[in-house]
């Protein structure tokens, strides 16, 4: 029999726990907005949406756990060290102080608070919440050894519940039928792959890579010490997790295509649900959603300036703990207030460069014992993927490169569609193993 953890079903609140921190704010509001803009195509986005969105959180909790590695920085330094560092860092303040965690304070407040105050509140109003918001996130992230109870056992249920109600009435008195599609989603296949890139903006495959080390440390912690029972348990309560999360973007996309009857299309996802709650459940049902923000968010808040604080005491010492904790608390706060919109917009570029490469490392770290583990293959495939993700985030933030934007957008097939990264992965890839089998240097395999 295989090893197994003292508990008994430890994977249940062990895999809401990650559900909980997975499940923030981007997971509420792009799901809507997509369904929107996807119309009669919305189960052909929701494909490609949940293939990034919950396909590769699953596989990057399973990657990690599988490799062996303590953490993001060993896995991504099977590259090179400094690279390991390089991209864990940039990861980390990606999912953390830059992007993700400001993001779960501003949608908290456009959805949970915005509504319910007189012609929409003021600066002064949403710097008091943003307060309040990082306040309580630092109070929970100081003392992560209770993650497992506050969050798993307690928050998500409550979470779930609420989704759920809401989605109940949406089938019992619907919005509406989903209209024809935009450009994007025009046909079966430009809507999968729109769907696709849409899931990038949930951040979840890069946090995978973070939140998994949680996830293996209360595993050991719990009596499994072996690499197959670790995967194994980890498969288990990623399952769990990812299991919720299609679930919720199904019908949240749902929502969003019928919406457009009633409401038009809106330029986010967060008025489309809050028109949604109001129209299907009346003012409660503004309040069932606010209460689903706030624990979304709250939750995300709380994994992500867990994770942060945790690596960056690691590498840089000088500080303890909870003193780090409280940086990454005041740093969320100070990005928040520059508001939900820009954040986004920032974020993107950073994205379309990051996500391939976590795609890749993914890849990689199953098909390791293939090719021995050779560092020379781990390089040229991140190498070269690098080129086209690099090329795609300066595109989306709109800063020219001339001639070389002009040969990525006519010569490199899918590039225009956010996918030209792939063949270059798969040219590294093949570089790599010719490389390996050539070279007459004694190369050590990656850890």
């Amino acid at each position: 029999m295989g090893e197994t953890t003292k508990s008994k079903n430890f994977f249940i609140p062990l895999g809401l726990m990650l559900f909980a921190l997975f499940f923030g704010a981007g997971n509420l509001i792009f799901p809507a907005s997509m369904g929107q803009h996807a119309g009669t195509n919305v189960w052909y986005a929701v494909l490609g949406f949940v293939f990034t969105g919950v396909g590769l959180p699953l596989a990057g909790v399973l990657a990690m756990g599988y490799s062996g590695c303590r953490n993001l920085e060993e896995l991504a330094g099977r590259v090179h060290p400094v690279f390991g560092v390089c991209f864990t860092v940039i990861s980390y303040m990606a999912i953390g102080p830059c992007f993700a965690t400001p993001r779960t304070g501003s949608v908290s407040y456009e959805i949970a608070v915005r509504p319910f105050l007189e012609n929409g509140g003021n600066d002064m109003i949403m710097t008091g919440f943003l307060v309040i918001f990082f306040v309580i996130s630092y109070w929970l992230s100081a003392t992560p050894s209770k993650l497992v109870d506050r969050i798993g056992k307690i928050l998500t249920p409550a979470l779930l519940i609420t989704i759920l109600i809401l989605i109940a009435k949406s089938f019992i008195t619907p919005l509406g039928v989903p209209q024809s599609p935009t450009d994007a989603y025009a046909t079966a296949g430009t809507a999968w792959v729109t769907g696709f890139l849409e899931g990038y903006n949930t951040m979840d495959a890069i946090a995978s890579l973070v939140f998994s080390v949680l996830v293996i440390e209360f595993i050991v912690a719990d009596g499994v010490t072996s690499t197959m029972g670790i995967t194994k348990e980890v498969f288990k309560s990623g399952v769990v997790a990812v299991g919720c999360l299609a679930f919720v973007y199904i019908f949240i996309s749902k929502l969003g295509a019928e919406s457009v009857t009633q409401m038009g299309i809106l330029e986010t996802g967060a008025p489309v649900l809050s028109n949604s709650a109001q129209i299907l459940l009346g003012y409660g049902g503004a309040i069932i959603l606010a209460i689903i923000v706030l624990l979304a968010c709250l939750s995300t808040s709380i994994g992500l300036i867990t994770s942060c604080a945790t690596y960056f005491q690691l590498i840089l010492g000088h500080f303890g703990y909870k003193t780090y904790v409280a940086i990454f608390s005041v740093f969320s706060f100070g990005v928040a207030m520059f508001g939900l919109k820009t954040i986004i917009v920032a974020a993107i570029p950073v994205l379309m460069f990051v996500y391939p490469i976590v795609v890749v490392l993914i890849i990689l770290t199953f098909l390791h014992k293939s090719f021995g583990g050779r560092q020379c293959v781990y390089a040229w495939t991140v190498g070269l993927t690098m080129m086209p993700a690099l090329i795609n985030g300066t595109q989306t933030a709109k800063i020219s490169l001339g001639g070389i934007d002009t040969f990525f957008n006519t010569m490199v097939p899918l590039h225009s569609l956010g996918m030209g990264w792939v063949l270059f992965a798969l040219a590294g890839f093949i570089i790599g193993l010719v490389w390996k089998g050539v070279s007459s240097s004694k190369e050590s395999p990656a850890a």
